[in-house]
């Protein structure tokens, strides 16, 4: 069967119109996003955990989730044509088709021989696997790329503000892997907007949300088969704005765009831990552990709408709450 790759010829128009000053703008948004996301890093290597958190919190947050010990995981069959194949921290999903097979990202180093030993448990051939797909352009997410894509043939699919990202990371150290220099995937294919991925049964929708990174993304439209029941999924889950009143323009506009998806059934996190106190009904590790002892007849324990439905909600309502806060900023700044 063929696959089309279908880009929308708005967006590739769009950067072609900007000016200077807002490609200026655009690079102080950036360099605010990056000093608030380390950050945010930093902060968590040293927060504080209990030995009866859940597990995926203890592979989050604190020095112990900086070991490479704790991130061991079993692949885990969600569907019958999805798996989990990363470690405890930060996902890899493997979508499978007829026609091939989808992973959502990479990971990282040292991750990367656990990912390629899970693929092969769970009987997925590497080569089989067509596109490698990016949420955004930190190395948690992509730092695996580049030797899965050797292994798998696949294409790897970033946004291009995010490749921009990607290829700036090349060659600096891997704080999770003894600080040895990076190895990023050269750049393949770009996604913008609207754009279509389909392959096999999957007719996958790209939507961009900048804000955690400059070309961050989300993915709707996955289907889910369990038996003979068939579920809508989503892959990633948007995110805010980045710093300042633009960015927080932009925060409300990427959960307008997030709401705006519907009939959303299972939330396919990037993470398996949500701050500040994890995804409501347990995160991946959580809800697998509930998978495994499910009884015929038992809900899926990954089908939780409600949630997702709130949570979506919640990021729209913080995000207006969010702009109103830099808006005020702006009219005290003014004021005489």
């Amino acid at each position: 069967m063929r696959k089309f790759w279908m880009v929308t010829t708005s967006c590739l128009m769009a950067a072609s119109f900007m000016g200077s000053a807002a490609l200026a703008q655009n690079a102080e948004a950036e360099a605010a996003a990056a000093k608030a996301a380390a950050a945010v890093v930093a902060a968590r290597a040293t927060g504080q955990v209990s030995p009866n958190d859940p597990q995926e919190k203890r592979c989050w947050i604190g020095p112990q989730s900086r070991t490479v010990e704790i991130q061991k995981m079993e692949p885990v069959k969600v569907f019958d044509n999805l798996y989990h194949v990363g470690p405890c921290f930060v996902s890899a999903w493997v979508l499978t088709t007829p026609q091939g097979a989808i992973l959502f990202d990479t990971a990282q180093e040292p991750f990367v021989d656990m990912i390629e030993a899970n693929i092969k448990k769970v009987g997925i051939n590497p080569r089989d696997i067509k596109y490698i797909v990016l949420n955004h352009g930190h190395i948690d997410h992509f730092g695996g790329a580049k030797r899965l894509q050797e292994f798998t043939g696949a294409r790897v699919v970033a946004t291009p503000e995010d490749w921009k990202m990607i290829e700036a990371f090349a060659g600096k150290p891997n704080n999770r892997d003894g600080n040895k220099p990076t190895e990023a995937p050269k750049r393949d294919m770009e996604v913008r907007e609207g754009d279509h991925l389909d392959l096999g049964d999957q007719h996958l929708v790209i939507h961009t949300s900048p804000g955690h990174t400059p070309g961050n993304l989300f993915v709707e439209g996955l289907v889910l088969h369990d038996g003979a029941q068939t579920y809508k999924g989503i892959w990633g889950g948007g995110g805010g704005g980045a710093p300042g009143l633009a960015g927080a323009e932009q925060g409300v506009k990427n959960a307008e765009k997030l709401n705006a998806v519907k009939g959303v059934q299972v939330y396919l996190q990037t993470h398996a831990w949500q701050d500040p106190d994890g995804y409501p009904g347990g995160g991946i590790h959580e809800r697998a552990k509930k998978l495994t002892n499910r009884k015929p007849g038992d809900p899926h324990p990954f089908v939780d709408p409600a949630t997702w439905d709130a949570r979506a909600k919640a990021q729209l309502e913080t995000a207006k709450k969010v702009l109103a806060a830099e808006q005020a900023k702006g009219g005290a700044a003014k004021a005489p």
